[in-house]
C-alpha cells in the first residue's frame, strides 16, 4: 500500500475504533439497555455513510475484525476479538479433541513425515506407520511444493465422519500407497509424560489445563502410585494456562479440604472464592512443583495455591505473570470476544498479574528484558515493590505484581550453550538427523526389549556425532570444532532424546532429555 493510501485509511480505522465499542453493545445486545438514543443514530448513520461514499472499495468484515481487535487490546493484553475460525483453533487443544486423521507429522526436507500414528485413530487402524512419507492428498502433489503445518492441518483435519484420500511412499516399498481415511475424534492430551524416578518419585509433565486434564492427571497419578510414588514432582514449565476448573481440580489434590485455592474479583464481579475439598489424594506427601517463564495462567493458579498454603517447595524461576480472567461472548458467526472481566488471586491475596501499561508489544517481549537484566541467570536481579509483599502461614515472605517467585531458583544453563548448538537447533537439523536415523534403523530400534533398556544402552557415539555434524555442514551450517567439542555432550543427548521420541514418543522424549536439566535434577534431590 503507499503512503498517500494509508493515510487515506487512518481516519476511517480511528473513526471506526472510536464508534465500535458503543456499535457492539447495541448490534449484539452485549448489555441490557435497550433505549435507543441519538448516539445510536449517529454510528448507524455513519457506518452507512462509509459503505456508500467512502472513496474506495471498503471489506466491511475485515475492517471490523481489525478494529475490534485494536480496540480490545488498548484495554489489556489478554482481551481480544477473535474470528470464528481463530476461535475453533484456539479451543481445539482445551477442549481435549478435534477432528482428524490421527498423526504426528513433521515437515522434513519439504515432504510431510509420520512421526506416529496416534493410538486408537484412523490412521493407525489403516496401517499407516512411522516414517510413512504422505507426498500426495486428494490426488494433488504434497511434496516437494513447500507445504506449511498449517496447510497440512487444513487438509487433514476436518469433521468427524468425513473421509480424506491420501498416497504415502514406504521405505522398501516400490509403489506408493493409497488410503482413503474417514476422520475420527482425535485426543489432544495435557499430560506430556509420566514416569518414575527411581523407586519413590513420581514425574508428571502437564502441558496445559483443558477439558481433559484432571481426568488424564488422575490416571498418570494411579499408575505410578502403584509402582510406588511416594513423593511427586509436578513440571509446569512453559505451560501457558487454560480452563480455571481445571487448575482448581489439580489444585484440589495437593491441598487439606477447606485451605483456599484462588479467588477471582473485578468491578462487577463478586468475589468468588474456590477451596479444596475433602476429595484430595496427594494432601500430605513430598510434593515439587517446576515453573519457568513460561509458565502462566492456570499453572500459577496452581503453583500459587500451594506455595501460600505452604504445602509444597517451588523450583524454578519466576513465572509469567498472568492473573486476568477472561470471559468468553460468541457472535452469531462463530467469532467471539473474550473481555477481561476479573482479577485472580493467591490465598495470601495477592495478585500475581505483571504491569502491561507499557503496551502489549512491550507486556510480551518482557521475557527479553528478564534475560538483559540478567534475572533468567541471579535471582537477586528480580526488583519487588516492598507494597505487595504477603506472609504465608509459616511466615515466608512472598510477592504480588508480577508472577510467582520460586522457593528454589535454580538460573538458566548457559553452559555448554554455543552459536554452534543454536544453529543446528533452530534450524531444526537436530530433529531431521534424529528421524532420519530412527527411519533408517527402526527395526533395530524397536528390537529392545523397550524404552529403559534403551535407555541403559543406548549411547550416541562420537561417530553418530560426527555423522550428524557432516549431516549440518551438507546443509550449511559452518564447522566449529572448540564449538562442537564444547556442546558435544548436549548435542549427544538432545540426539538421543529426539531419536527415543521417533520411536517412543513423548515417553522416551523426557527421562533421556533431564539429564541434563538442572531444575529436574534439584526437584529429585529435594524429592528423596
Amino acid at each position: 500500500m503507499n503512503s498517500s493510501k494509508r493515510f487515506i485509511y487512518l481516519p476511517l480505522v480511528f473513526a471506526l475504533l472510536l464508534v465500535l465499542g458503543i456499535y457492539i453493545g447495541y448490534r449484539y445486545s452485549f448489555t441490557n439497555n435497550s433505549n435507543a438514543t441519538g448516539n445510536n443514530d449517529k454510528i448507524a448513520k455513519l457506518l452507512s455513510y462509509i459503505q456508500k461514499r467512502y472513496v474506495d472499495t471498503v471489506n466491511q468484515t475485515q475492517l471490523e475484525d481489525k478494529a475490534l481487535n485494536t480496540l480490545l487490546q488498548n484495554l489489556d493484553p489478554h482481551s481480544s476479538y477473535v474470528t470464528a475460525k481463530e476461535a475453533q483453533a484456539m479451543n481445539e487443544p482445551l477442549q481435549g479433541n478435534f477432528g482428524g486423521i490421527g498423526i504426528e507429522f513433521n515437515i522434513i526436507k519439504d515432504t510431510i513425515r509420520v512421526v506416529s500414528a496416534i493410538s486408537g485413530g484412523p490412521s493407525e487402524a489403516l496401517g499407516i506407520l512411522a516414517g510413512d512419507m504422505i507426498v500426495k492428498i486428494e490426488g494433488k502433489g504434497a511434496a516437494g511444493v513447500r507445504i506449511t503445518n498449517q496447510q497440512v492441518i487444513g487438509k487433514l483435519r476436518g469433521e468427524s465422519g468425513t473421509k480424506v484420500n491420501i498416497s504415502v511412499k514406504r521405505r522398501g516399498v516400490k509403489k506408493l500407497i493409497d488410503f482413503s481415511i474417514i476422520r475420527g475424534e482425535i485426543p489432544i492430551y495435557s499430560i506430556d509424560a509420566a514416569y518414575m524416578v527411581g523407586t519413590k518419585t513420581g514425574y508428571i509433565k502437564v502441558s496445559r489445563f483443558g477439558a481433559t486434564t484432571y481426568d488424564e492427571y488422575m490416571k498418570a497419578f494411579k499408575e505410578l502410585r502403584k509402582k510406588g510414588l511416594s513423593s511427586l514432582i509436578l513440571d509446569l514449565r512453559g505451560n501457558p494456562g487454560g480452563y480455571l476448573n481445571a487448575a482448581v481440580m489439580l489444585a484440589d489434590e495437593f491441598l487439606e479440604a477447606g485451605k483456599e485455592i484462588v479467588h477471582t474479583q473485578g468491578r462487577s464481579e463478586r468475589k468468588k472464592v474456590h477451596t479444596a475439598t475433602i476429595k484430595g489424594e496427594f494432601e500430605k506427601n513430598k510434593l515439587i512443583i517446576l515453573i519457568d517463564e513460561g509458565s502462566a495462567s492456570a499453572s500459577e493458579i496452581v503453583a500459587g495455591a500451594v506455595q501460600d498454603n505452604d504445602r509444597g517447595t517451588i523450583i524454578g524461576r519466576r513465572s509469567f505473570g498472568k492473573g486476568l480472567v477472561q470471559e468468553e461472548k460468541e457472535f452469531d458467526d462463530g467469532s467471539a470476544v473474550r473481555l477481561t472481566i476479573a482479577r485472580y488471586y493467591t490465598p495470601t491475596g495477592r495478585c500475581i498479574q505483571k504491569s502491561y501499561g507499557g503496551g502489549v508489544e512491550a507486556y510480551y517481549s518482557e521475557e527479553i528484558d528478564r534475560y538483559n537484566t540478567g534475572e533468567l541467570q541471579n535471582a537477586d536481579s528480580v526488583k519487588f515493590n516492598d507494597s505487595l509483599k504477603y506472609k504465608t502461614p509459616s511466615g515466608k515472605i512472598v510477592y504480588g505484581g508480577g508472577g510467582i517467585m520460586p522457593d528454589v531458583f535454580v538460573p538458566l544453563d548457559t553452559a555448554g550453550r554455543t552459536i554452534y548448538l543454536s544453529e543446528v537447533t533452530y534450524s531444526g537439523l537436530l530433529n531431521q538427523f534424529a528421524f532420519d536415523y530412527a527411519d533408517r534403523n527402526r527395526s533395530q530400534l524397536k528390537g529392545y526389549e523397550n524404552f529403559e533398556r534403551f535407555n541403559k544402552t543406548f549411547i550416541v557415539s562420537d561417530k553418530l556425532l560426527e555423522e550428524f555434524v557432516l549431516f549440518a555442514e551438507k546443509s550449511k551450517v559452518k564447522r566449529r570444532e572448540n564449538e562442537i567439542q564444547k556442546s558435544a555432550a548436549i548435542i549427544k543427548t538432545q540426539l538421543k532424546a529426539l531419536i527415543a521420541r521417533n520411536t517412543w514418543s513423548s515417553a522416551g522424549y523426557y527421562p533421556v532429555i533431564h539429564t541434563i536439566d538442572n531444575a529436574f535434577r534439584k526437584a529429585v534431590e529435594l524429592a528423596q
